[in-house]
Parts: structure tokens; sequence; C-alpha cells
């Protein structure tokens, strides 16, 4: 397979072997993703999955297909294509929610200018988080080589899912009534729909996005620390470091609420070295002082770590 080769079709544009290096260079992605059922390897015509649904009834399959829309834009912008795929994952998966299944297998499909393998790659490690995020088996896909068609340089990017749904648990909205009760899930932040007009509102070209806002920066993290405190499971340990070192001291305008976290149990610790670089250690105001082992330490040893 890796001796087909064609300098004519390489001449037109379409490199083989950039393309047998992509598949390469994925499957380490891939096989993250494999899950009971999965019976084939990717490089192949079709993905092979054999479900085992001898415990359900009468078993629905619910399939579901979608890209990621103008998102990819911020992609191209950020130079960032580690994180799309998860987005065109979940804008799969989640229409197979809709209709009350549990998604499966997915396959993806990359069109770009060119085949860079690495960059593949990249994209096609996102859609493997996307899938183990999903509980999914990432079980083929398609990276189609366009030149002329678009810039070497621009990708898009679809899926295509599958899942199942006993019959008698089809979401369907048919039996909706007065009285029923609506369910909110919290977003974990702007997804694909829409946003074409998220782009047009905060107008995301490469230079608003390469300029930081000091003052937004600090109402954002202020607004960050307050939440911190309403919620019903607080963090373990809260560490400052850098720049950050200031937010612990006094004159600080989230001091108030840190001390409410410290109150409620939650460790709060300041990298010393980074107080005596800025001269502020006479000046904190909450929690205790440490070092950068136990601030490296505790990252490295705690369950889940948040970078506001």
């Amino acid at each position: 397979m890796n001796n087909s080769f064609s300098e004519s079709y390489k001449a037109a544009g379409v490199d083989v072997t950039a393309g047998y290096k992509s598949v390469e260079l994925m499957k380490k992605h891939v096989a993250r993703t494999k899950i009971d059922g999965v019976i084939s390897g990717i490089g192949g015509f079709g993905g092979l999955f054999a479900p085992d649904f001898k415990d359900m009834e009468e078993p629905v399959l619910v399939s579901g297909t979608d890209g990621v829309g103008t998102k990819i834009k911020l992609a191209f912008l950020l130079d960032k294509h580690d994180t799309i795929g998860i987005d065109c994952v979940a804008m799969c998966v989640n229409d197979v929610a809709c209709a009350g299944g549990e998604t499966l297998f997915f396959l993806d499909y990359i069109a770009c200018g060119k085949n860079y393998p690495e960059k593949i790659a990249t994209i096609v490690s996102g859609v493997a988080e996307g899938c183990k995020q999903s509980d999914a088996a990432l079980v083929g896909g398609e990276t189609a080589e366009h030149p002329g068609l678009m810039p070497e340089d621009e990708y898009d990017l679809a899926g295509f899912a599958v899942g199942v749904v006993e019959r008698k648990d089809l979401i369907t909205g048919e039996n909706i009534k007065p009285g029923d009760v609506l369910v909110g899930i919290a977003s974990s932040g702007v997804h694909s729909n829409g946003f074409s007009l998220v782009r047009k509102v905060f107008d995301m070209t490469k230079e608003s996005l390469d300029t930081y806002y000091d003052e937004l920066g600090k109402t954002l993290l202020k607004a960050f620390v307050f939440a911190l405190t309403q919620q019903v499971k607080l963090p373990k340990t809260i560490l400052f470091y850098n720049g950050g070192a200031a937010l612990n001291c006094e004159g600080s305008a989230m001091l108030e609420d840190l001390k409410a976290l410290e109150a409620q149990g939650v460790e709060i610790l300041t990298c010393g070295t980074c107080l005596n670089f800025y001269g502020l250690t006479e000046q904190l105001a909450v929690g205790g002082v440490t070092n950068m082992y136990v601030i490296a330490e505790k990252m490295l040893t705690a369950g889940n770590v948040v970078k506001p």
C-alpha cells in the first residue's frame, strides 16, 4: 500500500504519501477511543462495529451528522487545531442524545487545501478527545485533499455519529404537555451553533484576539472567584503565583471572596518567591505562603485542575 504513488497526481496537488503519513500519525489518537464492539482498525474502506443488543428489547439506531460551521475560522486565526474536533463530535452526539440515544461510534471527514500530516493528526486528536468524552469509538474517516478548491492552510471538518436507544425511550416531543418540567443543563462554553453571530458580536480578528485588556481580565477573574463562593462543591486548594500573588494582598478587589472561601475550608496558597519579587510579602492578607515545589506537586497530584 505504501508503494502506491503517482508523480502526476502529486503534481496535480494530491500527495498520496502525505495521506499515508497522516493515517500513521493519527492511529495513536484513534486507539484511545476503542470500546467493546470495535472490530477494525483505521485505514480500510469502512469502519466495522459489532453492537451487542442482547439486553435491549427493541433497539433503534439513531444517527446524526454535522460540522463545526464558521467556528473553524477561530481555529485558523489562533492556529490551534487540537480542540475543533471536540466541537465536531459534540454537534453530532448532541443530536443523537436529543432523541434519547447513546452514541456508539463516530466517523470524521476532513477536506483540506493541502494535506499537512502533522496538522491533520492534530485535528484528529481533538476528534478522538470528543469521542472519549462521549464514550464513543472513532472507527474511521476520510481526509480529502482539494487543491484549488480552498487555500492550502484551510480545511473543513464534519462528522457522523450512530447511537442506539430503546424504542420505548425515544424522545420525539410528541408527548410534551403543560406542566412538564424543563431541565436546563449549563453549557461548557460557546459551542458551534450560531458562531457566525458570535464572531460578528466579538469582532474576532487576528488583531482583536491578540489584544489583552487588563481591566476586562480583572473583572472576569473577580466574577470567577465570586462564582466559586456560590458553588456546592468547593475546590480543595487555590494556588496563586506570578502576578496572581497580588490578588491575596491588601487592596485586592476579590479579597473578601477569598476570605469567605478560606473560612469554608478552602486552602489558599501564594508563591513566596512571587510575593518577594513584587514586594508584597508584608501585604499578604489571606491564606499561607508556599513555594513552587509544593505548587507543582499539588497540581500534578490533583484529580482536576482548573485554570481560569
